[in-house]
């Protein structure tokens, strides 16, 4: 046997060492790798990055967890981010479990826990960050993690995933997680151009099947006809949907008593719904009711009833787990939050779960729901967005929700997204989804959104005025406008074009035929058709606007010039030599065809010129208007940024240039921390569209004159936009600054929440946004502004806010 050469020998023990890593690693694991968990490994394995797109709970973490295992191995850094702080401090907890707390940090703006640490758990806006500061944190970087990679199409933001994937060091390889969706090919095309080698893995494989049912009365029927693989209704579903929409039946409520139905079918109250469930045994369940008021009540109606899912055994561990995790919180702020009525409810086996809760209650459901503690959970959507808490069975009340303006149907994706919490890995064979039947739901609409996979990943990326200088002082102009033309936006945007220049060249060849079969021989038909359509169109506008102003209009200064238009487009009509042609009408019937297509054309080529360099354009407005106001200056055929610039970098959000404008111009001068605070919210809040028209409380003094001076910059600001052609800022929501004052100058929760008219959780979250902008102008604004602000952020973060900020 002959030997093997030198080259040959290195290349079969690389093959054997990266062998015995998956093995290593895999057999570590409870389950055996899915082949595209395989596959997946060994791309990461091989140097390539990789793009994996599989349902919810098919296991794509463990792709991220590959990479950690193959960094530590090599001595390298990971970086692991996550959408949010919650996910964050969930995944460190388990690496540290994992790796102990010597070898994994945490980084989440407000939290900063062994930041050196080979493993990093972060959110991405802290890796923007880091790179825009050209951080030393970056090197050694081998690998970053980007978990729930399909948040980049979060209109607020989904900029930030762009933003990293760009900027990252080239060799630092990609481990990209999304949930899944219908252009993962054309998202991992992108990924290659931008990032180099990169692999896309995609399954539609659910690693616990789903069953899909409809609870009808007492009854949960198959949603899909059996043998029909999931294409077909069940027949007989079908029939009692329709024999319940000629004759509507008894509802049964408290106790099994049936109440006569008042014209319409209604469903069963919560609590009975939630017995049918035990009974069929599909608990635990998570039961989706789309507003947070509906899942309150939801609960205290499964309390009043006297349901209870929990042996005493088991309530001694939850009273244990939830007063153990609430002991930090003050006894008077216990009975505001709604402390002993929550806990009632756990102990009974039953929890609601929303963004108005006060986080560390919601931590407290989350864990006694993995722990099989808690059987039922009363959710918002806000579940679906990665907490790890899946369950036998997923309910939906409705499909339909109300998004700030009407009810709207959920989409295929969101439908999806929520079902996929169904069926837990290792503890049951197959996952369950129950829709609630009513009088609105046709089962033929569940079967379409059951069977529609197409939840198509767009971008939805713009450059913002803190990006651009932050570009600019890393990579001067002219290369920051180089690099937004490799976002995923312009790369939508291009392909975009490419259909739009074949649907162009396909109505060209059809307007040429049109030319040829209205050829006139006394003159210029298509002149001449492009008049008579003209007419056409001014004659239409005319009466439609008669109609609806009546003889107002036709004594009107612009009816009389409209008269004399169409009057010298007749003329001009008659005089053409067309005119006279005696197959005048049968040429005028394709010249009609012709300046139609025309006009489809013409749009066509509008909407490409509009999509190319779609980014770079903006981009460049943006930096026009910034040297405008002296945040940029022009040097040596290059842009650099001025002290102004070097402030607004230090800016993240919604109103970065305003709130630069009034550092600068000194508007806040004056204020005191109280006053800076409530002024610091009306900046960062945004009041629910149908909370109504009224005028808000205020803080006197200096904040009404701090606060005019805001407006001011404001109007200068938005006449700027508009000579740019760019998005304007909204006005600033005042329906909270002065529970923030109170709050800031020592109120009690109870009468700040009774001011602001918002849950615990809410306000919270509001505050948390809050600190974070003080803590910006701490770091960025004059020195005295600076010392007001973090003076305002310890009177801020204090009380039920400083217990929840970290969480």
């Amino acid at each position: 046997m002959n030997e093997l050469s030198p080259a040959e020998r290195y290349k079969r023990s690389k093959e054997n060492s990266k062998f015995t890593k998956l093995e290593a690693f895999a057999s570590e694991l409870r389950f055996p790798l899915d082949d595209f968990q395989e596959k997946s490994c060994r791309a990461l394995e091989s140097g390539s990055g990789v793009l994996v797109a599989a349902p919810t709970g098919a296991g794509k973490t463990i792709v991220g967890e590959f990479a950690i295992y193959l960094a530590v191995q090599s001595g390298q850094k990971v970086f692991y981010t996550t959408p949010i702080k919650a996910l964050s401090n969930q995944k460190f907890a388990e690496l540290t479990a994992k790796y102990g707390k010597e070898k994994v940090g945490l980084l989440t703006g407000d939290t900063n826990n062994n930041s050196d640490a080979q493993i990093v758990v972060m959110t991405t806006e802290v890796l923007r960050n880091m790179i825009y500061a050209n951080s030393q944190s970056l090197r050694d970087l081998g690998f970053v993690v980007m978990d729930e990679v399909h948040y980049l199409a979060d209109r607020f933001r989904g900029a930030v995933w762009e933003e990293v994937i760009l900027h990252l060091p080239k060799d630092v390889r990609v481990v990209s997680l999304s949930a899944t969706v219908s252009n993962a090919e054309e998202f991992g095309a992108w990924l290659a151009e931008v990032r180099g080698n990169t692999q896309i893995i995609v399954s539609e494989i659910r690693p616990v099947p789903l069953h899909q049912h409809v609870m009808l009365g007492d009854e949960i029927l198959e949603l899909f006809e059996s043998g029909s693989n999931g294409m077909r209704v069940n027949p007989e579903l079908a029939r009692k949907h329709q024999a319940l929409q000629r004759n509507p039946i008894r509802t049964r409520g408290k106790g099994g008593h049936h109440q006569r139905d008042r014209g319409s079918f209604q469903k069963l109250d919560k609590p009975r719904v939630v017995s049918n469930l035990e009974e069929a045994g599909l608990l635990p369940a998570i039961f989706f009711i789309f507003s947070r008021a509906g899942c309150e009540g939801a609960v205290s109606a499964c309390r009043r009833d006297g349901l209870r899912l929990t042996n005493r055994e088991e309530q001694l561990e939850i009273r244990r787990i939830a007063e153990a995790r609430c002991s930090s919180i003050a006894d008077e702020d216990l009975d505001t939050l709604g402390y002993f009525d929550w806990l009632a409810s756990l102990e009974r086996g039953f929890a609601a779960h929303h963004a108005g809760m006060l986080p560390a209650f919601k931590e407290v459901v989350e864990e006694l729901f993995l722990r099989k503690l808690v059987r039922v959970v009363f959710a918002t959507e806000t579940l679906a967005l990665g907490i790890n808490m899946p369950a036998r069975t997923v309910v939906l009340e409705r499909l339909d929700k109300f998004n700030g303006e009407g009810r709207v149907q959920i989409t295929a994706g969101e439908y999806t997204q929520l079902t996929g919490r169904a069926g837990r890995r290792g503890i049951d064979t197959e996952g369950h989804s129950v829709i609630l039947w009513g009088q609105q739901l046709d089962p033929n609409l569940v079967a379409g959104l059951a069977s529609k996979r197409t939840y198509p990943l767009n971008s939805s990326f713009k450059p913002t005025y803190n990006m651009a200088v932050n570009l600019i002082s890393a990579f001067g102009a002219h290369r920051a406008s180089k690099m937004l033309e490799k976002s995923f936006a312009q790369f939508q945007a291009d392909r975009g074009v490419v259909g739009l220049a074949r649907v162009i060249a396909e109505k060209q060849e059809s307007l040429e035929g049109y030319e040829s079969a209205m050829e006139c021989h006394l003159g210029d038909f298509i002149e001449y058709s492009r008049i008579r359509r003209e007419i056409s169109d001014l004659e239409r506008g005319n009466y439609q606007n008669r109609n609806r102003a009546g003889k107002d209009l036709r004594q009107s200064k612009g009816a009389r010039q409209l008269e004399m238009q169409l009057a010298d487009l007749k003329r001009q009509m008659r005089a053409h030599p067309s005119h006279g042609c005696a197959d005048r009408e049968a040429h005028a019937r394709w010249g009609e065809r012709y300046q139609k297509l025309r006009k489809e054309i013409d749009a066509a080529v509008s909407q490409i010129e509009s999509r190319t360099n779609l980014v770079a354009r903006t981009f460049n407005r943006i930096c026009q208007l910034l040297t405008d106001l002296n945040y940029l200056v022009e040097e040596d055929d290059d842009l650099e940024v001025t002290d102004s610039g070097n402030r607004l970098a230090k800016i993240y959000g919604e109103r970065d240039l305003l709130i630069a404008e009034c550092i600068n111009k000194g508007a806040w001068t004056n204020l005191d921390p109280a006053n800076l605070a409530a002024l610091g919210m009306a900046l960062v809040y945004e009041g629910r569209r149908d909370e109504g028209d009224y005028e808000p409380k205020l803080p006197k003094g200096d904040f009404r004159d701090a606060l005019e001076a805001t407006e001011n910059i404001q109007e200068q600001l938005l006449e700027l936009q508009t000579r740019y052609r760019l998005p304007k800022e909204t006005q600033l929501d005042l329906g909270l600054c002065w529970a923030t004052y109170r709050w800031a100058s020592g109120a009690r929760l109870d009468d700040v929440l009774k001011l602001s008219g918002l849950l615990p959780g809410d306000f919270i979250r509001w505050s948390k946004q809050l600190i974070d902008l003080l803590d910006q102008l701490s770091k960025g604004a004059d020195a005295k502004l600076a010392e007001t602000a973090y003076r305002a952020m310890d009177l801020v973060k204090r009380g039920i806010v400083a217990y929840s900020y970290y969480i």
